[in-house]
């Protein structure tokens, strides 16, 4: 599955194309604009008060409600652009951002206006490419669902604290949460996460954490060692998302404080079938699926654009000086990108099902 981005912030449209996409598939639009929606700004006091309808235009691949064959594209205008709160970030460079990098890699012709092709903007084209992986991953019988995993340091209810993975209800606390401003399974952590976003507004200041992702229904031997693994992917199109700093399958870093007798997860047969009885390596093994479950978190830094006064330099007069960053942003994105790293995940996920089957067996055929 390839796939291109295109456009920046603050120019007249952003969108994307996905190439390899089968024929005679039928999307749910109603279904990507739900998933448009999760992600979209200025929807709330925790959010940032840009405001974008989102609505994706599809220029090409779709004719009479079925897929053609032809490139996937879509467009998706944007309409609430305010480049002048932009103007002083070319001379003083956000620290945290890409302002700086941006011009060393660029020479300076870069857009940064609303960061340009590095802003959170991109992430809309990202959310319908995903939403169509989703749709296509469904026709195999596997879902692909996040949660907020913590904010600030106020944690939700991990998917294995839960047994929501071993009693099959995953998909269920899942969906419930992806109906929610805040995507949590406990409304009682969201509503303290709430408290601590608006606590960091007020104080010009921001928040990062964790989202916790799984794949659900996948059969065990899909991936492949090497580069191309699972983890691979996945880790390659989340680190595509802004804000994102890390990645860990299952157990993750706390593998270095384990032994290797609690670390393997025990195999059974259950109704005919191998079992893991327990998921520390996150539903891989040898970057290839076990048919448990695929779980990883992803954490995100803090945003970069605070109201605080901040040590940055003059690129013009190459001294050092103070930055105020003005202009619209989000005290935190954590709940704005959940449906951000479902997308990014589904999308490897169909790139590992298409090596497996082929195109065609994106739809549950086989070549």
């Amino acid at each position: 599955m390839k796939y291109s981005i295109f456009g920046e912030s603050h120019g007249p449209a952003i969108g994307v194309l996905l190439n390899d996409i089968p024929a005679g598939v039928t999307l749910d639009m109603e279904e990507i604009s739900l998933e448009m929606g999760r992600r979209a700004p200025g929807k709330s006091a925790i959010s940032t008060a840009r405001k974008e309808a989102d609505v994706p235009e599809v220029l090409s691949g779709l004719c009479g409600g079925f897929t053609t064959g032809a490139p996937l594209c879509a467009m998706i205008k944007n309409t609430d652009a305010r480049s002048g709160d932009y103007s002083l970030l070319k001379r003083f460079p956000r620290p945290g951002h890409a302002d700086y990098t941006a011009a060393a890699r660029y020479d300076g012709f870069a857009d940064m206006r609303g960061s340009g092709q590095f802003s959170g903007r991109l992430t809309a084209p990202l959310v319908f490419a995903g939403a169509v992986a989703k749709q296509l991953l469904a026709a195999r019988g596997i879902f692909v669902g996040a949660h907020i995993a913590a904010i600030g340091g106020i944690r939700d209810i991990p998917l294995t604290d839960g047994g929501f993975l071993k009693d099959k209800t995953a998909e269920t606390v899942l969906r419930a949460a992806a109906r929610k401003e805040l995507p949590v399974i406990d409304d009682g952590a969201g509503e303290k996460m709430r408290e601590a976003i608006a606590a960091a507004k007020r104080e010009g200041d921001s928040l990062g954490g964790l989202i916790e992702c799984a794949a659900l229904g996948l059969e065990a031997g899909i991936g492949e060692p090497g580069a191309d693994s699972l983890e691979s992917l996945i880790s390659r199109a989340c680190f595509a998302v802004p804000g994102v700093k890390g990645i860990e399958f299952g157990a993750g870093f706390a593998f270095a404080e384990m032994r290797g007798s609690a670390a393997n997860d025990p195999m059974e047969m259950a109704d005919g079938r191998v079992s893991m009885r327990t998921n520390n390596n996150g539903g891989v093994s040898g970057g290839i699926s076990t048919g448990a479950p695929l779980l990883f978190r992803a954490a995100l830094r803090p945003t970069s654009s605070i109201a605080r006064e901040q040590d940055t330099v003059d690129m013009e007069e190459r001294v050092n000086a103070k930055l105020v960053v003005p202009g619209r942003h989000d005290p935190c994105i954590v709940h704005r990108a959940v449906p951000v790293i479902e997308a990014a995940a589904a999308l490897a996920l169909l790139e590992a099902v298409q090596k497996l089957y082929g195109i065609r067996g994106l739809c549950g055929r086989r070549q």
